[in-house]
C-alpha cells in the first residue's frame, strides 16, 4: 500500500513540475513604433495565417497597454517598456533635452565620450538611469547571456538594448549602415560583412521602390482615401533624406529582419546554458512624405507588409530554435504622429498657442511684479523654465514665483492646466496631475509643465517646424506573449506599459530593472 502512495505521489510531483513553464533558451522583444490596434482590425481580412493572425490565434493577448504620462514619443516609450518605469524614474521624457546655457537642444543618448561606428554621432545609454531587461539578464547569468538589439533608430536601438547589452544596432541616416557606439565593445563579425558588402542598403537603396503589393481595390479598409492612383516611390542616392524616408517605409522592417536573420543563423542565440535576448523594433507609421495625411493607402500597405515580415520571423526562429523554447513579446509604443491640417471648411474648436509670445508676455508680468530682469529662461517641450539664477539672486522665494507665473499662464487661451515643478517635488500632486510627474524628471524639469487642450496647435514661429496639433486621445496598443509553452488567450483588461518588464523577467527567473515596481501580471506568473 505504502508503495501504491509513494508511487502516486512521485507522480502527481512529476507532473505539476512539468507543467509548469520552464525558462525561454531566447527572448525576443518586438516592439513596433507607433502600432495602432484598431489598425490590426482593420486590415485582418488581408492578412495571411502567420503573422498578425498567429499572434493573435496563438499568443496571450492583452487588448491595450496604457501609459501613464502624456507627450509619448519614441525615446520615452521605449525607456518605460524596457526598464518597467515611468520617466519619472529612468530620467528619458523625450528624444531631445533644451540646454539654456548654451541656447542647443541635445538627443538625449548625446554623449561626447563615446564616437560611433559607422556613424558620426556620439550616442551612449548614460541618461538612462534605470536597468533594463537586459541589463538584469546580463547580470543574472554573469555575462554569458547575449543581449543584442536591432531598431530603424539610434533611441529604440539604445534604450531597448540598455548598459550591459553586447551591442545596439541602428541605420545611420547619412550612409544607411547599420551603425552603433563604442560604448558597447561587440560588433559581431557578420554586422561588418553585411555593411560592407553586396547586401548592406546602401548598395541596394537605389533598386528599391515601394509600389502597391495588393491590387488598388483591396486597400478598402479606410473608406476615406480619396486618391485613384497608385502610388510609388523611390530612394534613390540624390533624393534628399532618402535614409529618413526610407526608415518611414515598409522596407525598413525587412531591413530590421535581413540583420535580425543573421544573428539568429550565425549568433547561436538560444543556445547557450542561459537565457538570450534579442530586441527588435519594426515602423508602423506614417510615410514621412505624407505625415499630414491621416487616411491612406500606403499605411494599409504598411500593414500587409509588416504582417509577412512578422510570418518571416517567426518561421526563422522557430527553425533554428523552436517557439517552444522562445518568449516572444509584442507590443507598440502608445502613440502615433501625424501633422494634422483641417480644410478652412471644417473649423474646429481651437486654435494656436504660440510658446514665444507666452514667454515674452510672462516675463513682462513677473517684471511689473518683481523688478526689470530677464526672469524667464525660456521654453522647450511644453515646459517654462525660469531663470533660477536671478531668482535667488534677488532672494525671491522660488515657490511663490513659480505659483504666479502659473497663475498667470493658466489664464492663456488653449491652456488645460499648469502644474508647478515644486509641488511635484513635495508631493502636492495629485489623480489629476500625476501624468506630470510620470512623465517629467525632477532633474532638469521646467518650472512649469502646461497641458494644452486638445486641438490646439503649439507655433514655436520658426518656417522651418511644422505646427504640431496637440491630441490627447488614447491609441489602442496590444500586448501580446507568444511561444515558451504559452496557453492562448485574450485578456480584454487594460494594462499598464511599467508591468511588461516585470513580466518578461519573471518568466527569465531574474529581478526586474531595478526602478521597477509593478509586479508581473498574473496571467503569465501562475501555473495553470
Amino acid at each position: 500500500m505504502n508503495r501504491i502512495i509513494s508511487s502516486l505521489i512521485a507522480i502527481f510531483v512529476a507532473s505539476n513540475l512539468s507543467a509548469q513553464q520552464a525558462a525561454p533558451k531566447l527572448v525576443v522583444c518586438i516592439t513596433i513604433d507607433q502600432l495602432r490596434g484598431d489598425y490590426i482590425e482593420y486590415f485582418y481580412n488581408t492578412f495571411g495565417e502567420r503573422g498578425f493572425k498567429r499572434l493573435m490565434n496563438e499568443g496571450a493577448v492583452y487588448k491595450n497597454l496604457r501609459f501613464e504620462f502624456n507627450n509619448i514619443d519614441e525615446a520615452s516609450a521605449f525607456a518605460t517598456l524596457f526598464t518597467g518605469s515611468n520617466p519619472c524614474f529612468n530620467g528619458i521624457t523625450g528624444k531631445k533635452s533644451y540646454d539654456f546655457e548654451n541656447n542647443k537642444e541635445y538627443s538625449c543618448l548625446y554623449d561626447p565620450e563615446y564616437i560611433g561606428n559607422y556613424t558620426k554621432e556620439n550616442y551612449s545609454p548614460a541618461k538612462l538611469l534605470s536597468s533594463t531587461i537586459g541589463d538584469e539578464l546580463k547580470i543574472a547569468s554573469k555575462g554569458r547571456s547575449d543581449v543584442y538589439s536591432i531598431a530603424p533608430n539610434a533611441e529604440s536601438a539604445i534604450l531597448s538594448a540598455g548598459h550591459a547589452a553586447n551591442a545596439a544596432f541602428w541605420i545611420d541616416d547619412t550612409n544607411g549602415k547599420w551603425a552603433t557606439t563604442t560604448f558597447y565593445k561587440s560588433i559581431p563579425w557578420y554586422v561588418d560583412r553585411y555593411n560592407s558588402g553586396i547586401e548592406s542598403l546602401a548598395v541596394r537603396a537605389d533598386q528599391m521602390v515601394w509600389t502597391p503589393t495588393l491590387p488598388i481595390e483591396r486597400y478598402n479598409a479606410l473608406p476615406y482615401v480619396l486618391e485613384d492612383i497608385p502610388f510609388r516611390y523611390s530612394f534613390k542616392e540624390k533624393t534628399a533624406d532618402r535614409y529618413k524616408n526610407l526608415k518611414t517605409s515598409p522596407f525598413i522592417n525587412k531591413e530590421v529582419n535581413r540583420l535580425a536573420l543573421q544573428f539568429i543563423q550565425y549568433g547561436d542565440l538560444g543556445g547557450r546554458s542561459c537565457p538570450d535576448m534579442l530586441s527588435l523594433t519594426y515602423y508602423a507609421g506614417n510615410y514621412r512624405t505624407i505625415a499630414q495625411k491621416e487616411f491612406t493607402r500606403e499605411i494599409q500597405d504598411t500593414y500587409q507588409q509588416l504582417d509577412k515580415d512578422i510570418e518571416q520571423l517567426l518561421d526563422a526562429i522557430d527553425k533554428k530554435i523552436g517557439l517552444k523554447n522562445t518568449l516572444i513579446v509584442v507590443t507598440g509604443t502608445g502613440y502615433h504622429y501625424i501633422e494634422e491640417t483641417f480644410e478652412e471648411q471644417f473649423p474646429l474648436s481651437g486654435g494656436e498657442f504660440h510658446p514665444k509670445r507666452c514667454v515674452a508676455l510672462l516675463n513682462m508680468y513677473l517684471m511689473a511684479i518683481y523688478g526689470q530682469q530677464d526672469w524667464v529662461k525660456g521654453y522647450h517641450n511644453q515646459q517654462l523654465f525660469l531663470n533660477k539664477k536671478a531668482i535667488e539672486d534677488a532672494k525671491l522665494d522660488l515657490k511663490d514665483v513659480q505659483d504666479k507665473a502659473a497663475e498667470f499662464v493658466t489664464q492663456f487661451s488653449g491652456v488645460q492646466q499648469v502644474t508647478t515643478d515644486i509641488s511635484l517635488h513635495t508631493g502636492a500632486w495629485n489623480e489629476g496631475t500625476a501624468k506630470f510627474r510620470n512623465g517629467t524628471f525632477h532633474k532638469g524639469r521646467g518650472d512649469l509643465i502646461i497641458e494644452l487642450q486638445p486641438g490646439w496647435k503649439i507655433n514655436n514661429d520658426q518656417p522651418e517646424e511644422k505646427v504640431k496639433m496637440v491630441r490627447n486621445n488614447a491609441i489602442i496598443t496590444p500586448l501580446i506573449f507568444m511561444g515558451n509553452g504559452l496557453k492562448p488567450q485574450h485578456i480584454y483588461r487594460e494594462v499598464k506599459a511599467t508591468e511588461v518588464a516585470p513580466t518578461v523577467t519573471h518568466v527569465l527567473r531574474i529581478r526586474p530593472p531595478n526602478a521597477c515596481l509593478d509586479i508581473p501580471l498574473f496571467e503569465l506568473s501562475s501555473n495553470k
